[in-house]
Formats: structure tokens, sequence, C-alpha cells
């Protein structure tokens, strides 16, 4: 899949499960998503939700309750289910504020992975629907960790697979950034949950962070990483909390790469 032509009406922002911890959590996304539409009234928002916390283990375990070994087939739909139940309960969250936000389905993200197991980084991506419901409004909502395949079957992503999601989506629709929002403002030299002394990268190669994710450091996935690093699509990691610190991911922040893709904000 080839990186169109950088959009400023569109950018890709992700909501990981850390996020979504209970139903507050869900009205705080939403008026995040209600403040960014505020501060930039020109740009439609691609939003890509996580499971809530804890869901995707707690349905792993609810299927091995049944069957040691449950096929992965069976497997990968149960989870879509947490994704999708964050899809409707952000849409309610929007509406309640007066947003109409598109709640879309697996199917109608567009992504599709030639079979179960292939490198879920070299999924395809068809835009249309997403650029079709843009047009009527400015949120559409999408589940990450999930694609199809050719047959329509559900399939995942592997863990951290919505990172993955928003980078190839981002990608396919020439996004001006994509956002990751983590529990964490940006990347730090060592667990800030751990480690109140930890040091605050406000900007790092994808060679950098590649390396930080081989060393253990989860906070993006690899995969996620590398396909950003090939489209050279900037990455913002950074909290709900907009007056915190971020972090940007880009091919070479040391020229200056960084600010240029910040005036987008």
């Amino acid at each position: 899949m080839s990186r169109e032509e950088p959009t400023a009406t569109i950018a890709v922002i992700k909501i990981g499960g850390s996020i979504f911890t209970g139903p507050i959590s869900y009205h705080r996304a939403a008026k995040f998503i209600e403040r960014r539409l505020g501060a930039a009234p020109e740009e439609g928002l691609v939003v890509v939700v996580s499971a809530r916390n804890g869901v995707t283990d707690s349905l792993l375990q609810e299927a091995q309750a049944i069957l040691p070994e449950p096929g992965a087939a069976a497997l990968d739909l149960l989870w879509s289910t947490g994704e999708l139940h964050s899809v409707a309960i952000l849409a309610l969250h929007l509406q309640a504020l007066g947003i109409a936000a598109a709640a879309f389905n697996v199917s109608q993200t567009g992504l599709i992975l030639p079979e179960r197991g292939f490198d879920a980084a070299s999924a395809q991506f068809d835009s249309a629907d997403i650029r079709g419901a843009l047009r009527s409004h400015r949120v559409v909502i999408v589940p990450g960790f999930l694609a199809n395949d050719p047959s329509g079957v559900t399939v995942t992503l592997g863990r951290g697979g919505s990172d993955l999601t928003a980078v190839l989506l981002a990608a396919g629709l020439g996004a001006c950034r994509c956002e990751l929002i983590k529990d964490v403002p940006g990347y730090f030299s060592d667990d800030p949950h751990q480690d109140a002394h930890a040091r605050h990268l406000p900007a790092l190669s994808f060679a950098q962070a590649v390396a930080m994710a081989d060393a253990g450091c989860d906070l993006v996935q690899r995969q996620a990483l590398e396909a950003a690093a090939r489209h050279r699509l900037p990455l913002v990691v950074r909290s709900l909390d907009e007056s915190a610190t971020e972090s940007w991911i880009t091919s070479n922040p040391a020229i200056g790469e960084m600010p240029a893709a910040q005036t987008e904000m």
C-alpha cells in the first residue's frame, strides 16, 4: 500500500485500550474529540479505537474456559466484540455532545488481509467508505486491531494492532498526522509509572523507537513503527491531557521535520 500525498483536512487519532477504563473515560475521550474539532474546523477526524482495558484478555479467558485452544476464526470474532463496543459507546458519547459521528464495523473500515497469519503490515486498504463518510460527518470511528480476509471473515492484526490500524489508515488516506493516544504523555527514557525520574523524549527517530521496542518498550507496536517509517508518516504519541508533553517520531527529527509537522496541529 503506497502513501497518498498528505491531506491537511484529515487526521487519524488512535485511542488505546489503556485510556478506556470505564464509562467516564469514554466521555473524556469524546470531550477531547470535541475540543479538537473546535480547534480545527476544517479538519475531519478518523478515530481508531481499541477495546476497553482488560477486555481482550477477559474474552480470551472466556473462550479458553470453553475450549483450552479455541479456533482462530471464532476467537477473532469474539475479540472483535470488544472493539465494536468501544466504537458504539464513543459514538453515543459524541452524540450526547451534539456530534454525529459515523460508527463503522470491521468491513466498513476497508482493511483487507490476504489470509490469517499473513504479515499484517501489508494489509490492503480501500479508503472509499471512510472518504464517503467524511463527506457528511466530521468524525468517523473505526475499530482497531481488526481486518477482513478476502471472503469477509474477521481477522486480527496481533497485539498492539490498533496502532498498526491507525498507521495504515493514515498512510492510505494521506493524513497530515497520526496521533497515538496513550496513558503516558509520550516516550520516556524509562517507564514513568515506575521511575519518577524518567526523562521525557520530545522527539525521536523511527530507528530509535524501533530500538526501544526491541529493548522491551511496547508503547507503540513495532510493526506500526516500521510501517510509519516506510511511509514517512509522522507519529505523535501523547495522552488526552492537552497541556501535557508529547513525543514526535519522524524520519530525522534533527533536521527540523518535527516542527514542520507540528504546524498542522
